[in-house]
């Protein structure tokens, strides 16, 4: 058995493309549009990971953006994704200086939460060690659902 990918719904394909691929850091590996079934599909890999899943097409994440207006529900009971990042506390920062949402701070230098444009809990674990507990993170609350 292989992973290959986990497929996320989404609503707005731009927006989606810039919380994952500007603001996470992922790229696009490839992408596939369906005239016939009305639908693209586009696939996203970590950095580090981007030439190799692009040639064994896993480990991915495959966003599909249905051309016809769908109201999507899920977000925390879909689970969460999780990605491991090299540097916590600077990725927060950029994603909260981009107007996203911090909705489980990294208090600990280790766990954050955050969401998509669609809902979906996005966890991001610090590489290695945790990092030394730090403000502002250590004052921050948890906000929203994570």
């Amino acid at each position: 058995m292989e992973y290959l990918h986990t497929m996320v719904r989404v609503s707005d394909l731009n927006a989606s493309l810039d919380f994952y691929c500007q603001q996470l850091g992922l790229i696009e590996t490839h992408r596939k549009e369906s005239e016939r079934g009305r639908f693209t599909l586009v696939f996203l890999a970590a950095p580090s990971q981007a030439e190799a899943a692009a040639q064994t097409q896993s480990p991915l994440l495959e966003l599909t953006y249905n051309w016809d207006t769908e109201t999507y529900s899920g977000g925390r009971n879909f689970g969460h994704l999780a990605f491991r990042v090299d540097d916590i506390y600077l990725l927060c920062q950029q994603l909260q200086d981009n107007g996203v949402t911090i909705n489980r701070p990294p208090r600990d230098g280790h766990m954050a939460f955050v969401r998509s444009p669609d809902g979906i809990s996005i966890e991001l674990l610090q590489k290695g060690e945790p990092l030394s507990p730090a403000e502002p993170w250590i004052s921050q609350p948890n906000v929203g659902e994570w």
